[in-house]
């Protein structure tokens, strides 16, 4: 069977290159290449995208061997209705090797049709290596690669205010796009670059916090044999993605000039403050994930679609973002209620297996970041607990005693954190420790939640109950009594 080439798509047109991309992974080729696509195909965006690698591997050369190809399948709820559909996405021109090829990238710096620069190189991406220098091919730091780039695109065009670039950063990170400008800043200092160069960076270029949303699993192992089948090709970057996306680009209102979204059917949205999407996204969304892994695993269920779809699990899921996380944001509530309803659909994707234990890796820093601040905001407004919450955080702390009946949960942490529970829940089976006094001891450890929660009132009490309880007769019981006193 021959492989996805431009041999065997016919329908491969060639555009100019104004994208540089830093990534060539499954997200940024299930987001922002086919965003790019669509608008090629519904506006005169007429833009091709360059990719070049963060760090080393072999993708680059699979996406070349593949003229830049490959088959995008979007699987979800799509105008109400169920939809599983597939295109190739032909947005990218091809990759360069940052380690076999780094004169093509300083000739792409100088070309003049380049206006975008994208990049998701993880949330430790966004960085400042003090041992990066400019002669470097490539720099080890993303930042560091892109401060080399802009210097270079700035000395081909002698400094021309006009060739500047608009840099739009999808790390999962508040205020993205500030950072990576300080950083670039910060090497400019570093290399002693001159203050002309320092200039054009802050006055010609455009630095874009952003904020990105869709569940992309990436290749379908399962099912590549089926879908090889029925395409009848071979495809090594397949990607599986969910029907659902959000791209808010925290910019000024002349992007829309460039980026010409509206009437494309694209959720992209360009704002002057991106902060009310953020919190949003994380408190119902994130939050949501994370406070349903516990509860849900325990219970013995495996899977988001399992957890949103079980009758008490997905009761608890769907009464705690309504009645705990939702009154904690600012903004129209039919908004928000259609965003939390949107979340609650694509939880129940049948397309999508998103494993618990996958959420459940890091889940004390998740909960201190996604779920105590809309919990201390709801304590603040209505001077009471918010229950559903307080019974997940409860199960976080059983979860973290690392069993769930007589089998052990594979915990995935900060080692300290994991030894630090391992230690006090056997403290507590020796013994040692009352419940009462495990829970206190774990509310009021500052490095697990950034502050002492024993001084949220009546905190400790209840979760000490909860945890009796869930310890005593298990977490179907245990929720079942808690929906018994909510009626």
């Amino acid at each position: 069977m021959q492989k996805l080439n431009n041999n065997i798509h016919q329908k491969y047109i060639s555009y100019p290159e104004k994208v540089l991309q830093f990534g060539e992974g499954n997200f940024l080729r299930g987001f922002i290449d086919w965003q790019f696509q669509v608008l090629n195909e519904k506006t005169d965006f007429n833009g091709s995208v360059v990719v070049v690698q963060p760090r080393g591997n072999n993708k680059i050369e699979r996406l070349n061997n593949q003229d830049g190809l490959f088959t995008l399948y979007l699987q979800g709820i799509k105008e109400g209705q169920l939809v599983n559909e597939h295109q190739v996405i032909e947005s990218i021109s091809r990759g360069i090797n940052l380690f076999t090829d780094y004169p093509e990238y300083i000739k792409l710096a100088g070309t003049e049709d380049l206006r975008f620069i994208v990049s998701n190189t993880t949330e430790a991406g966004i960085v400042f290596d003090p041992t990066d220098k400019l002669e470097d091919r490539p720099q080890k730091s993303f930042p560091g690669k892109l401060t080399a780039f802009l210097y270079h695109r700035f000395q081909a065009f002698a400094g021309d205010q006009k060739r500047g670039c608009i840099i739009i950063p999808c790390e999962l990170i508040e205020r993205n796009g500030e950072k990576l400008r300080e950083i670039v800043l910060q090497y400019a200092s570093l290399w002693n670059l001159e203050d002309e160069f320092i200039g054009w960076v802050k006055n010609a270029n455009t630095f874009c916090s952003s904020l990105v949303d869709r569940i992309v699993p990436g290749f379908p192992t399962d099912s590549y044999k089926e879908k090889t089948q029925q395409l009848g090709y071979e495809d090594e970057l397949m990607v599986v993605g969910e029907q659902y996306h959000l791209w808010v680009i925290e910019g000024p209102e002349w992007i829309k000039n460039e980026l010409k979204v509206e009437g494309t059917g694209l959720n992209t949205l360009i704002v002057n403050d991106l902060t009310p999407y953020r919190v949003r996204k994380v408190r119902i969304l994130n939050g949501a994930h994370t406070a349903m892994t516990p509860v849900a695993y325990l219970y013995g269920l495996s899977t988001v679609e399992e957890s949103i779809n079980h009758e008490e699990v997905g009761m608890f899921i769907k009464e705690m973002i309504r009645e705990e996380i939702i009154p904690t944001l600012e903004g129209p509530k039919p908004e928000l209620s259609s965003y939390a309803d949107d979340v609650v659909n694509r939880f129940a994707n049948p397309y999508i297996k998103h494993y618990l234990m996958s959420i459940a890796l890091n889940s004390i820093s998740k909960f201190q970041t996604r779920n105590l601040p809309a919990f201390l905001d709801y304590v603040e407004k209505y001077n009471s607990l918010p229950k559903r919450m307080v019974f997940s955080l409860s199960c976080l702390l059983y979860f973290y005693k690392g069993k769930r009946g007589n089998d052990s949960i594979e915990l995935q942490d900060d080692p300290e954190i994991v030894e630090f529970f391992k230690t006090h829940w056997g403290k507590f089976e020796q013994q040692e420790l009352a419940m009462s006094e495990l829970v206190n001891i774990i509310l009021a450890e500052q490095r697990l939640w950034g502050m002492d929660l024993t001084s949220i009132p009546n905190l400790e009490s209840t979760v000490s109950t909860n945890l009796l309880t869930i310890y005593q007769i298990g977490v179907k019981e245990a929720l079942k009594e808690l929906f018994e006193t909510s009626i």
